[in-house]
């Protein structure tokens, strides 16, 4: 009798563990932010202008995965946000040129970490500057 018992909670102690959702779409949270460009020459000794970050890809990625999860455009303003989130750690990164010339590619990430600790939050991660 001891047995079964303890294997019913055994069993019920599975399921609802097992039924923990991560990080990524599902839920009704929002992480969200503004691109912001500078715009230099071809040494990154002169800032030919400042603007809006229009059409940069912004990525996420949900929890520990290794991936990106989804990626949008930044609207005409440099704003772009991701809906639908549910509660869990998430990484945002945007491709900016590289101004110390060390990157073979040219290229470098800024990325910002985001925590969503709550149903129908909304964090906003700001506005993360680039160099174009």
């Amino acid at each position: 009798m001891r047995k079964n018992i303890l294997l019913v909670f055994i069993i019920i102690g599975t399921a609802f563990t097992s039924c923990q959702k991560e990080a990524g779409e599902g839920g009704n949270s929002t992480i969200t932010g503004r691109i912001w460009v500078r715009n230099y020459n071809a040494n990154f000794t002169q800032l030919n202008g400042q603007y809006a970050g229009a059409d940069e890809d912004v990525y996420i990625i949900y929890g520990d995965d290794v991936t990106y999860g989804d990626r949008q455009k930044a609207s005409p303003d440099g704003i772009f946000e991701f809906k639908y989130l549910r509660k869990g750690d998430y990484r945002i990164y945007i491709y900016s040129k590289d101004s110390t010339m060390q990157s073979p590619s040219g290229k470098v990430t800024f990325t910002r970490d985001a925590a969503i600790k709550s149903k129908k939050e909304t964090v906003d991660l700001g506005t993360i500057t680039i160099i174009n």
